[in-house]
């Protein structure tokens, strides 16, 4: 007669030791072993009700060697709820184990993948200072400083002249061009300053030219910045300012400053045509004032000016004004000076004042 294994240890059996037991057919089950079954809708005390469901939560483990029956019989007494729970979590436990392949951590994938993907090379970068460029700032930090000062031509043999031990002569050509053709004095240049001698005072101006070309290519290096916006609008601002600093007419100064580029010249025209508005509104102003006969102050409160926008406007009318007046008397002065005849020496006898040459 077959009996359960609670009516045979006398105790409940605990979940985890049920769970131990696979599920197996009768005909599985070796001759004389004690089978853990009750016929369907046997009854029960809740004890034995939560042993048989924590053996049925428990199939799918391994079944340990040796009796069954001595292996049960062995371990203390549990509550039935915890046996049906206990059965309950070992067989979902076992589910997951057996059924689920084991996660992979975050990011696992993308690092094999970048891991097997070949490496390109990056490219070196092209070297920005130079040693000589370094002594040159320990020696005159104003001139070859974070913010340099233009330069004033022929500072190279200066240097040779006043450091004839240090500086090795190509090794500071090429530590000088470096330095003249970075974004930093660049900069300085186009911002129109004065050139600037080895104890750091202001020498010589800075040709139009030189300003002009250093602004385009300075706004070059700009626009190649990824994201970068269109920069034409202030770069025709810049080139009116240079213009109307150069003090030069506009057929003048496109004379010294037009080059090869043509995108470039195309600014250069777009600049020079705002110019020529703006002169012509600041000129109009100008004759209102004049006009009107009153002050600046009252000049503005007339027409609703900013004061210190209608001081500015008359300043800029009265500065063209006064140049345009000199650059035509200069071209007048260099006329006559063309289609004037030579002068003569006063040392010179006039032609009444030679003897006269006996007839032949």
């Amino acid at each position: 007669m077959t009996e359960s294994v609670s009516e045979t240890a006398g105790v409940p059996p605990l979940a985890d030791a049920a769970s131990a037991l696979p599920q197996a057919a009768a005909s599985d089950v070796p001759t004389g072993a004690v089978t853990a079954q009750e016929p369907a809708g046997e009854a029960g005390t809740p004890t034995e009700r939560g042993a048989r469901r924590g053996r049925r939560g428990g199939r799918g483990r391994s079944r340990p060697e040796g009796g069954e029956g001595t292996a049960l019989a062995a371990q203390p007494p549990a509550a039935g709820r915890g046996g049906r729970d206990g059965g309950r979590q070992n067989g979902r436990d076992g589910g997951r184990d057996g059924g689920r392949r084991p996660q992979r951590q975050p990011g696992a994938e993308r690092a094999e993948r970048s891991a097997a993907a070949p490496q390109s090379p990056k490219p070196a970068r092209p070297a920005r200072s130079h040693p000589v460029l370094d002594q040159l700032a320990a020696l005159y930090p104003a001139l070859f400083g974070e913010q340099p000062l233009p330069l004033k031509r022929g500072i190279f043999q200066d240097l040779q002249d006043a450091h004839p031990e240090v500086f090795e002569r190509e090794a500071l050509k090429a530590a000088l061009a470096l330095h003249t053709r970075s974004s930093r004095y660049l900069t300085a240049v186009a911002a129109g300053q004065q050139r600037h001698d080895l104890q750091g005072q202001p020498v010589e101006a800075m040709a139009p030219e030189h300003v002009h070309h250093a602004l385009l290519e300075v706004f070059r290096r700009r626009q190649q910045r990824p994201g970068a916006e269109d920069l034409r609008p202030k770069l025709r601002r810049r080139i009116v300012q240079a213009f109307e600093a150069s003090g030069l007419s506009s057929e003048a100064y496109a004379a010294r400053v037009i080059g090869r580029d043509e995108a470039a010249n195309a600014v250069l025209d777009e600049a020079l045509a705002e110019a020529a508005e703006a002169a012509a509104r600041d000129e109009a102003r100008l004759r209102a004032f004049e006009a009107s006969g009153q002050t600046v102050q009252a000049f503005a409160d007339m027409y609703g000016f900013d004061p210190r926008d209608a001081a500015r406007t008359v300043e800029r009318a009265q500065r063209r004004r006064q140049l345009a007046a000199d650059a035509a008397a200069a071209a007048a002065a260099s006329a006559a000076a063309e289609v004037a005849p030579p002068e003569v020496a006063d040392d010179v006898p006039a032609a009444s004042e030679l003897p006269e040459t006996p007839a032949a």
